[in-house]
């Protein structure tokens, strides 16, 4: 092969492969926020469902302090039923499931689903 027609990247497949990039990064930057926010409330149910003193509560207290640590920590959740408490005689089920639709580009959305599930044993 001789020097001339070694060529690099044309001008055009540059522009392509600069806007798939972005497109990529785009779509990244707007889901990263929906798992950081679930981390966030996997977090705070998870430490709520290892603490004694929060398992001895009624299921209404222990929604309360799950909700005032919601506020703190400025995460809330899609609706109130995407966590249900289920109290039995000896262990405490902490539900959640929910899902994000984050919007991407024009009318296309990207629908994001979480489904965990603590068991915690009464004190």
């Amino acid at each position: 092969m001789n020097r001339n027609s070694q060529k690099g990247i044309g001008g055009l497949a540059l522009m392509v492969l600069l806007f798939l990039g972005g497109v990529v990064f785009s779509m990244g930057m707007k889901l990263f926020s929906p798992y950081t926010t679930h981390e966030t409330v996997k977090s705070v149910v998870q430490s709520v469902s290892v603490d004694p003193t929060e398992l001895a509560k009624p299921n209404a207290e222990i929604r309360r302090d799950i909700e005032r640590r919601f506020t703190i920590n400025q995460v809330k959740l899609p609706d109130r039923d995407s966590l249900q408490i289920i109290q039995n005689e000896s262990e405490l089920t902490f539900l959640l499931d929910y899902e994000v639709r984050v919007p991407m580009f024009f009318n296309i959305d990207a629908v994001v689903m979480f489904k965990e599930e603590f068991k915690a044993t009464k004190p």
